[in-house]
């Protein structure tokens, strides 16, 4: 399956493969490829012998069920559905060092894993970790009319609603204009 190069993180490998089949269910084999490339997989990984059409199809659909657990808004439900992953897509944890890469934690099952079960454990690792590490969702989908693009929220201060200032601010002056319509409107 693939590996980690360093300076990798799963959390954004996670929130950009899930966004991109959010974006398009149907994304082909070698945008997902592509994609996966940029994230430091191998590129013997990803041969079309490697990473055929079965192996996209499976990782498309698992990227749609992450898409659905990085919506979610509520913790106990969140903790319930990475604990439904492990238990279904998960091996015991084991410590890696491959290929160059510095030692990192693996969870799938190795080569028996296709890659939708490899994203699902390794999806589940990494949400578990940043649930743990800020004791709260540290992601979601942008709550934006219209938006909903998928993010990390693990900067500093508050849990974020939204993919970025721009939305943000969308939301901001959408809502003072709705004010001041209300106010110049008068008492109903």
């Amino acid at each position: 399956m693939p590996d980690s190069a360093p300076g990798f993180s799963a959390d954004r490998r996670l929130i950009e493969l899930a966004e991109a089949v959010r974006a398009d269910p149907e994304l082909p084999r070698a945008e997902l490829a592509a994609l996966l490339a940029e994230h430091g997989e191998r590129p013997a990984a990803l041969t079309e012998r490697a990473f055929t059409e079965q192996g996209a199809a499976e990782l498309r659909a698992a990227a749609l069920q992450m898409g659905a657990l990085l919506a979610e808004t509520d913790e106990e439900r969140a903790a319930g559905a990475l604990n439904a992953l492990f238990a279904q897509y998960a091996a015991p944890p084991r410590l890696s060092r491959h290929d160059g890469h510095p030692w990192h934690l693996h969870v799938d099952r190795g080569e028996q894993a296709g890659w939708g079960e490899w994203f699902l454990a390794s999806g589940a690792l990494a949400l578990s970790r940043l649930l743990t590490e800020y004791g709260r969702i540290a992601w979601g989908a942008c709550a934006a009319e219209g938006c909903g693009r998928f993010f990390l929220g693990t900067g500093p201060g508050s849990a974020r609603r939204y993919c970025s200032t721009s939305c943000a601010t969308r939301v901001r002056v959408a809502a003072h204009r709705r004010r001041k319509r209300a106010e110049a409107a008068g008492p109903v």
